[in-house]
């Protein structure tokens, strides 16, 4: 009988094959003592080291597939396997406990990740999860067993689990069709990586995921988050269907996204893509960004064991700005804090991380750190067309000392002989709803704003963009966001400076025209979602978008949005 089941939607696109249930092994744990604590140590030692080589390996696989952001989440992995309040606390109590090494594992894992877990914020739940998986390997190491290996998958199969982690998703092989999972939300690692593979995804079934069968015939529909577990032939050969037009649209739009983007009636919208690393520009070239609207600086921080130094961080700049000539390349400033940490320097432990001292926040308090990365990029301004973005800004005045630092950078290069260009556009990142409230003064201080949907959305609605819990809530759609995104959008235009978009929302092919209604300028997104984009907007009369918008953002909901704008006619 068929059965459907609703999620959430985390990756779109159609995707059908047979449900193999991805059941992780549980090595049986006891609390036998130790017969030889010296013995136990050295175990626990030698699956430390084989566990940091195998997590060096995965990280190496996912940089490859997804880019350096994506890839970022092992060295957290990498760095429990050091911290001496986790294994050292194992290592501790095996000597204090006399028990086996595996039994000490699992207890530290599930204290560590019970205390994580009960506490509000996005960014110590997603330790809790970090620690699990680690845990879990570790424990599997020291049975003398080797995690699931994902290869043996077969080809058209829909992958069905509890839960996936970062490790699971980044050995998906190239043949898997679709993702669903009992928990999770769209902001879950293995969400995020399921986008950037392509793979259809539904997560945060819950207790239902029980009802899939292996070898069950499964559709899954990535944008609407339901799940059909045996459809009847017909329903199977629309899906096919769907994804053979789907694939041809996909196929159709890349070879039209070298053209610039014009709606219907003529209104530019400048599409460029999000950067997480060097590994991003392949891709950013082969789907013709336009130039890139977010380059996350991050990966320089993440990727060293020490804060990089000037002459790094200008040759890696040079490099992207060599790499589109005179198209903009908007690099954002470093923005460490909330789920961004430094294996080299300890963040002080705050309640809520993502409220705290990040971002534009801690440069501002680290001028030797901040100025070291203003100066890297005023000197490899010359390469290209730099457009500088600083994060999380909420008042003037952090506006006003972040521009006075540029501009002691720029004397101090002058006097040393450093060519800098003239004129630099100067622009902020509108995150907090503060800055979008008095978008219209912070405006006037700035050459352009950019709207970070991803943060501008959890502090709006109060919903933890990590949190499965309410991710019901988190929807960038609703009217309160849409509202702010309107009002910065006017405040932009009021000021004669352009207003881009570069959280997730941005990518959302569905959403297009209703984000070019609301009155944005530039849109900016993962680089495989640029064909797709720039093919919605030229179908787009934006006389058409923007009454769309006025209704929109008349609505009580993010789901009665959302229904407006599928039954929208461009």
């Amino acid at each position: 009988m068929t059965r459907l089941l609703q999620g959430v939607g985390a990756a779109s696109g159609t995707g059908i094959g047979k449900a193999v249930w991805w059941r992780k092994e549980t090595p049986e744990v006891t609390d036998s003592p130790a017969s030889d604590v010296d013995r136990e140590i050295l175990s626990l030692e030698q699956a430390i080291e084989k566990a940091r080589e195998q997590i060096r390996r995965l990280r190496e696989v996912a940089a490859e597939r997804m880019g350096e952001e994506e890839a970022a989440v092992f060295d957290a992995h990498l760095a429990f396997l050091d911290d001496p309040a986790y294994t050292g606390e194992m290592k501790s109590r095996i000597r204090s406990e006399k028990k086996n090494a595996a039994y000490v594992c699992h207890t530290v894992t599930d204290e560590m990740a019970g205390l994580l877990a009960s506490l509000d914020d996005e960014y110590m739940r997603a330790r809790a999860d970090d620690i699990r998986d680690v845990g879990g390997r570790l424990l599997l190491l020291l049975s003398g067993k080797e995690p699931f290996d994902p290869s043996t998958i077969p080809d058209g199969s829909v992958v069905v689990a509890d839960e996936l982690t970062p490790s699971d998703t980044a050995r998906f092989p190239e043949g898997i069709t679709g993702m669903v999972t009992a928990k999770g939300s769209r902001t879950a690692h293995a969400a995020i990586m399921a986008r950037t593979l392509g793979i259809p995804a539904v997560l945060g079934l819950g207790e239902s995921i029980d009802e899939i069968r292996d070898g069950d015939t499964l559709v899954l529909d990535g944008d609407k988050g339901t799940v059909l577990i045996n459809p009847p032939a017909e329903e199977v050969e629309q899906a096919k269907e769907q994804i053979r037009l789907q694939k041809l649209r996909r196929e159709q739009a890349l070879k039209a996204a070298e053209e610039d983007a014009f709606t219907a009636d003529g209104k530019r919208i400048h599409v460029l893509a999000n950067i997480g690393s060097l590994q991003d520009l392949g891709p950013s070239e082969a789907n013709h960004a336009e130039g890139v609207g977010l380059l996350r600086t991050e990966f320089l921080y993440l990727e060293s064991s020490r804060w990089p130094s000037e002459e790094e961080q200008t040759r890696a700049y040079e490099r992207v700005l060599n790499a589109f000539g005179d198209r903009p390349v908007i690099i954002r400033t470093l923005d460490i804090g909330g789920d961004k940490d430094l294996p080299y320097h300890a963040m002080p432990r705050e309640e809520n991380p993502f409220l705290g001292h990040r971002a534009i926040r801690f440069c501002l308090s680290r001028p030797d750190i901040f100025k070291t990365q203003l100066r890297a990029l005023l000197r490899a301004a010359s390469h290209g067309n730099l457009w500088i973005m600083f994060p999380m800004v909420q008042s003037l005045a952090e506006i006003r000392a972040a521009k006075a630092l540029l501009e002691e950078c720029r004397t101090e290069l002058e006097q040393e002989g450093v060519a800098v260009p003239n004129k630099i556009p100067v622009g902020i990142m509108i995150e907090v709803p503060a800055a979008a409230v008095i978008a219209d003064l912070l405006a006037k201080e700035v050459d352009f704003m950019s709207i970070g949907t991803n943060d501008l959305t959890q502090y709006t609605l109060a919903a933890d963009r990590g949190n499965e819990q309410v991710a019901d809530l988190y929807d960038a759609a609703h009217p309160a966001v849409l509202r702010l995104v309107h009002m910065t959008c006017r405040a932009g235009a009021q000021a004669g400076i352009p207003v881009g978009m570069c959280g997730e929302l941005a990518g959302d092919p569905e959403m297009t025209p209703l984000l070019v209604g609301l009155g944005l300028d530039e849109l900016s997104m993962s680089p495989s979602s640029i064909p797709e984009v720039k093919a919605r907007v030229r179908a787009v009369d934006f006389k058409k978008a923007a009454l769309l918008a006025e209704k929109a953002l008349e609505l009580e909901s993010a789901d009665e949005v959302r229904r407006l704008v599928r039954r929208f006619t461009p």
